[in-house]
């Protein structure tokens, strides 16, 4: 199960209200970055029937069957600290991350 904070949902609520077409947001992982996988987040604009959704106080994330068992019991954040804002992934199925935070590699 996949879980967003307060400030994560807020954040997606935002996101989503902006696109005309946008169903949530979707989160997926791909294989970038010097420590392996990457995480990608998008509008979703279409679901399809492999997918799975995650609602949670009236928001939608979308994630792909490939992605979900890296992401089983992910926290979702969403910090600010001064001027920067961003999602922060917060990943019990990581094992360690490049040092920019930008990637992760996880148990096998």
């Amino acid at each position: 199960m996949i879980k967003l904070t307060e400030s994560a949902v807020g954040r997606v609520r935002e996101i989503v209200a902006r696109e005309k077409h946008a169903m949530g947001l979707r989160l997926s992982v791909t294989h970038s970055g010097c420590s392996g996988y990457s995480y990608v987040l998008n509008i979703a604009e279409t679901i399809v029937k492999d997918d799975t959704l995650i609602k949670q106080d009236g928001v939608t994330v979308v994630i792909d069957s490939a992605s979900l068992p890296m992401l089983d019991n992910l926290l979702l954040d969403f910090i600010k600290d001064g001027l920067n804002e961003n999602f922060k992934f917060n990943n019990p199925n990581a094992v360690s991350s490049c040092g920019c935070g930008e990637s992760f590699s996880i148990i096998k």
